[in-house]
């Protein structure tokens, strides 16, 4: 039943792309395009998304268990640091340069040709690389604090 329930808000979250047309790049760019063709209905889909989201979360908290798994997997992490920071603004610059975040992507990826296929290949790739990097660094840091220490 999990899987299932996973599977209808996954139906459900694509449909919302497809009927905003978020899975449009041109709509994203024409939202950021202030002085040229300026399309602003992008703002009622962001505003759309934080009410249903503050919504949920305050179900959520009402709530002392989820229906489908035994605890909340809410963010452990409070603080903004550089990581966070550097994150949001590569995921910002990439948004706004080609005008697709993952979801939208994957979302148009039934119908968007090669230029979709693409960016979906580039995001998986870049993906994996930061696993990879990250855990190069991590080992290091940690081989590091073990000599000096």
């Amino acid at each position: 039943m999990a899987k299932f329930a996973a599977f209808l808000c996954g139906l459900i979250f694509g449909l919302g792309l497809l009927v905003s047309q978020m899975s449009n790049p041109a709509k994203v760019l024409n939202f950021l395009d202030f002085a040229g063709t300026w399309d602003p209905s992008l703002a009622f889909v962001m505003g759309g998304a934080v009410v249903t989201t503050a919504i949920g979360y305050r179900l959520a908290w009402r709530s002392k268990t989820p229906l489908y798994d035994a605890i909340f997997h809410f963010p452990q992490k409070t603080r903004i640091d550089a990581r966070l920071v550097g994150g949001a603004a590569l995921f910002g610059i990439g948004w706004g340069l080609v005008g697709f975040c993952p979801g939208p992507a994957l979302t148009a990826l039934s119908f968007g040709g090669w230029p979709t296929l693409l960016f979906v290949a580039a995001m998986v790739a870049g993906m994996v690389i930061f696993d990879q990097v990250s855990a190069w660094v991590e080992k290091g840091l940690t081989a590091s604090l073990r000599t000096d220490g």
